[in-house]
């Protein structure tokens, strides 16, 4: 949930309008914590409308060419977040500074998009290892269970050997 109501940036946005108070102390009279918040507010008014002031209810998401075109943009003429918003029409800055500290950490991979949350249980695992047994011809899954038990029968002997005369089986595998 967005931490402002539409309602309450209109009023914001209005009062400063009306020239009565400048941003700093209107941004004091509605406890907002700094004044850059009623700028960004009233540019937005000013390019978009009322609209500007919406709280978006559905995410959206844009592709990774438009993030580099928007960023590329940027860079390019040295525009500010707010005004790079306003001419890509995006109705909140602190998208494009997200995406500009992305960009710069981990490059091109950081603006795609990541799935979310843990990833599901996937029941694969379970069934091919059923269907290679059952894929083996009956000779070849008596071989099989034939080697897993001389393993085994080769592992229990050199764990009789060890319990035996640990000392001695010792010396002999340091060698």
């Amino acid at each position: 949930m967005a931490k402002y109501s539409e309602e309450f940036k209109w009023s914001v946005v209005q009062e400063y309008l009306e020239g009565s108070l400048g941003m700093k102390l209107v941004s004091k009279k509605y406890g907002l914590s700094d004044h850059s918040i009623v700028r960004r507010w009233v540019r937005a008014y000013k390019a978009f409308g009322r609209k500007g002031l919406a709280v978006k209810k559905k995410k959206t998401i844009y592709s990774v060419q438009f993030k580099v075109d928007v960023l590329h943009f940027m860079k390019q003429t040295g525009a500010s977040y707010q005004e790079t918003a306003i001419q890509f029409k995006l109705n909140n800055p602190s998208v494009i500074a997200n995406w500009n500290s992305k960009f710069l950490k981990e490059g091109i991979e950081g603006l795609q998009e990541k799935a979310k949350g843990r990833p599901s249980m996937s029941k694969k695992t379970k069934t091919t290892s059923i269907k290679k047994e059952k894929e083996m011809s009956r000779e070849e899954q008596l071989e099989r269970e034939n080697e897993l038990l001389r393993l085994e029968v080769a592992y229990l002997k050199k764990l009789k050997a060890f319990r035996e005369n640990p000392d001695t089986f010792l010396e002999k595998h340091k060698q």
